[in-house]
């Protein structure tokens, strides 16, 4: 492999030491490192210190004597710190966006600019808010003032993976540090590099030792982190499979966790969606953005079964593989790009290995194929595919692509139509388009997911309440009454008043 060239990226500084301990950066106890790749290029970047047990235990210890002075600190100058840093996060855009189509292989013109001001945006947004942090007074009765307050946890441990790094490294310490928690923050192996570089502008606002960063591998500095017996509570994004070891290391010794897991979320097309007067352009692009298709389909919201109505089947259908066949898959840093890479090879390898399998069943690829293997390939972009004749109880309909791909499936009856939504280990997310206000309220009330959009297909928002049932996690995100269940305690006080 080559390296790319480093006049393109302004990669972070000290932050490349990978440990980031009471405010200062420093080198990892064992001197061991791993290396940062481009997927789109198949270049090293850069090579970063690993952090091992002996590190994580050296920033749970800042992070826990930083926290006494942190939490009784007011909320209004907790939030004051977290809205300097989405200052100097936008101010840095550009750079930062660069860096992470670099090492994710998201691309920059349709993802990760986005991305970058999106998390400017969560800091924004807890930095306002972290003053909303209310108890309630009880009225237990004559002679009796009883009131409760959020208290912080303590020391958090944050995890975060390679798909959208940037925001959920936002989302972490927002939520964190405005309800006065301390934390460490572990940044994904593939992607450290731009969450690295918001942590080195943390360190110009936020007080030392109140934000901690470790890198390196889940099985190794995740674990140490999870494991860790100062740690009172863990919030992991990722997979389902490692949400449940992460579960279980936290139980061990009763700490608190937030799980945000996988999914295999579906989307549902209604009859009244098409025809006289309905926008199918407008209908067909919510489709597309709900697979996540210029996110190669990484990530855990995507749609990726879609659900419809055998009568519009012909009309949709067409349209839709037009409109993915438009997209221009290439570099991630190219401005022409609308899809990138996926993130490894042993993710593009998994991909190619769904599509293989759901082929040799008999699925018909209505666009897109089943992708060379990796080592006959310069970059890791398969192209996005669309198959049909696919049963909803194939692995491709049931377990988690992770990739650009989509199952469409048609279905005659609501009844059906949901109980076959709902047949899965999963419940994130969930898309209906329907101009029926009845059939709206009536099939999200139906629907066992967390987080349901109706005729649109966007991301989260600041305030909106994000978070899975079933097999897709624990606890919610994005918004101040999450932060406030997740990361602080009730503490009630009943004064008997003479």
């Amino acid at each position: 492999m080559s390296t790319t060239n480093p006049t393109e990226l302004v990669l972070p500084t000290k932050g490349l030491t990978g440990l980031l301990v009471a405010g200062s950066w420093v080198q990892p106890a064992a001197g061991r490192t791993f290396t940062v790749e481009n997927p789109s290029r198949r270049e090293v970047i850069i090579e970063l210190g690993q952090s091992g047990p002996q590190d994580v235990d050296r920033a749970v210890s800042a992070a826990k004597s930083a926290f006494p002075a942190w939490k009784t600190l007011a909320s209004r100058t907790r939030g004051a710190a977290l809205t300097a840093l989405a200052e100097r996060v936008a101010g840095h855009a550009e750079d930062i966006a660069r860096v992470l189509s670099a090492e994710s292989g998201n691309a920059l013109r349709t993802q990760s600019r986005g991305e970058v001001h999106g998390a400017a945006e969560v800091l924004r947004y807890y930095g306002a808010t972290a003053a909303e942090q209310k108890g309630e007074t009880l009225p237990l009765g004559p002679g009796l003032f009883s009131y409760s307050t959020r208290e912080p946890l303590g020391v958090v441990g944050a995890i975060i993976p390679w798909n959208s790094p940037v925001v959920l490294a936002a989302v972490k310490i927002g939520m964190a540090l405005a309800t006065g928690n301390t934390l460490v923050l572990k940044p994904a192996e593939d992607a450290p590099l731009a969450v690295l570089r918001i942590a080195e502008l943390a360190t110009e606002v936020v007080p030392a030792g109140v934000l901690n960063v470790v890198t390196g591998p889940g099985s190794v500095t995740g674990a140490a982190l999870a494991e860790h017996p100062e740690v009172a509570k863990v919030s992991f994004t990722g997979s389902s499979e490692v949400g449940r070891s992460v579960s279980h290391a936290a139980a061990d010794r009763i700490a608190r966790v937030t799980l945000e897991l996988g999914g295999k979320s579906p989307s549902i097309v209604f009859p009244d969606a098409v025809g006289e007067g309905r926008d199918v352009d407008a209908l067909v692009a919510n489709l597309v953005s709900a697979l996540r298709f210029a996110r190669q389909g990484q990530s855990c919201t995507a749609g990726s079964r879609l659900f419809l109505h055998e009568s519009v089947w012909d009309e949709v259908v067409p349209k839709l593989v037009a409109a993915v066949e438009a997209l221009t898959v290439g570099d991630a840093l190219d401005e022409t790009s609308d899809v990138g890479a996926v993130i490894n090879v042993e993710r593009y390898e998994e991909i190619r290995s769904f599509l293989a399998e759901a082929a040799d069943k008999g699925a018909v690829f209505a666009t897109g194929e089943v992708p060379p293997p990796a080592d006959q390939v310069a970059g890791l972009h398969p192209k996005p595919v669309i198959i049909t004749d696919v049963d909803n109880t194939w692995r491709i309909a049931r377990d988690e692509v992770f990739g650009p791909v989509l199952v469409v499936i048609p279905w005659a009856d609501e009844d059906d139509v949901v109980a076959q939504a709902n047949d899965t280990d999963y419940g994130l997310a969930a898309f209906v388009f329907t101009h029926d206000v009845g059939t709206a309220l009536r099939v999200t009330t139906r629907l066992d997911a967390g987080w349901i959009q109706v005729n649109q297909a966007g991301g989260q928002v600041p305030g909106m309440s994000y978070g899975g049932v079933k097999q897709s996690g624990i606890g919610s995100e994005y918004s101040i009454e999450g932060a406030l269940e997740s990361y602080t305690t009730r503490k009630s006080v009943t004064i008997r008043v003479p």
